[in-house]
């Protein structure tokens, strides 16, 4: 039955230079990066990345947008940074346990928000979330608005010592392209597949009897727990979680890395990501008009790039090819 579906559905997204060349070439790049940038700043890139491939893997291929995804980036930094630092809990178990909280808050949250489309929906995930933020704000865990800080990085199962930026850069390297996989895993898969098809046509589904609304579900689920492992990494990355990362702006930023570089496609919110992490890095001493270049570079993209930066060098490269 899926095989009915699937020529429809996988026309957008079509791979570049073939995802497994493109797979490749992501990680020829990590391996270098930290060699001709400072490897913080490529970690800070990385976690984003993860992060806004995440929410296009809802947005891209779910057809679903949410304005509430900093929820669960925020929460499993909490949580991580938590059970770090409260708990004792060695690196590989405090990412973990932050991703099971956005796992956990993304089935509530999918749960509600699924019983709408549209605007509807986008509005139930940013109403939801800042429940989030206020909870944040007055829990006593979370350390209000001075956030939980000095999170240590600790040593990963108990043997390599991650106070070091190169051992730990490796550890968020490899966290990055495990997630990746999985996004590539799914996409591909027959549940991805059909998920393009509601994303496309879901009153056609629907009539082939696919569950629409269990498979839309466990697509929000799965971007939150990948939201929320990129949430995790990024606390010990910087050993500091604060309100800053559940807030609705942390929100608006995911989406703009996704449309600058590229909704339905693998790996386009890597470039979204560099660019919108790199404006705000370089650009600082800007102070408040880093927003408004943020703005104009948006505004640009929407005009001149209109399927994001890898979706337009994709349709340029398979018109020259």
């Amino acid at each position: 039955m899926a095989a009915s579906i699937q020529p429809a559905a996988a026309i957008r997204g079509t791979p570049l230079l073939g995802d497994r060349g493109v797979m490749l070439l992501i990680v020829v790049l990590i391996a270098v990066a930290p060699f001709v940038a400072y490897p913080v700043f490529v970690m800070k890139v990385l976690c984003f990345g993860l992060f806004a491939c995440a929410f296009n893997l809802l947005l891209g291929y779910g057809g679903l947008l949410s304005f509430g995804h900093a929820a669960f980036f925020g929460m499993a930094s909490y949580a991580s940074a938590h059970a770090a630092k409260v708990w004792g809990l060695t690196p590989e178990l405090a990412i973990l346990c932050g991703g099971a909280v956005a796992a956990v808050l993304g089935l509530v949250v999918g749960s509600l928000a699924i019983r709408r489309q549209g605007i509807y929906f986008a509005m139930i995930t940013l109403a939801l979330a800042q429940m989030v933020y206020f909870f944040a704000l007055q829990a006593p865990f979370t350390g209000g608005e001075d956030g939980i800080q000095a999170v240590p990085r600790g040593k990963l199962f108990g043997l390599i010592d991650l106070s070091d930026d190169k051992a730990l850069y490796v550890l968020v390297a490899v966290i990055v392209l495990l997630g990746l996989f999985v996004i590539h895993r799914i996409v591909h898969s027959p549940f991805g597949q059909v998920m393009k098809a509601i994303r496309d046509n879901e009153p056609r589904a629907l009539s082939l009897g696919y569950d629409a609304e269990r498979f839309k579900l466990l697509m929000f689920t799965l971007s939150a727990t990948l939201a929320g492992i990129a949430g995790a990494t990024k606390a010990l990355v910087f050993q500091l979680a604060s309100l800053t990362d559940v807030h609705w702006s942390m929100s608006g930023e995911v989406v703009l890395m996704a449309l600058v570089g590229g909704t339905g496609t693998l790996f386009g919110p890597m470039l979204g990501a560099l660019l919108v992490v790199a404006m705000e890095t370089y650009l600082a001493p800007l102070g408040s008009w880093v927003t408004v270049a943020q703005g104009a570079v948006f505004v640009i993209c929407v005009l001149a790039f209109r399927d994001g930066i890898a979706g337009t060098l994709g349709k340029l490269l398979r018109k020259n090819g």
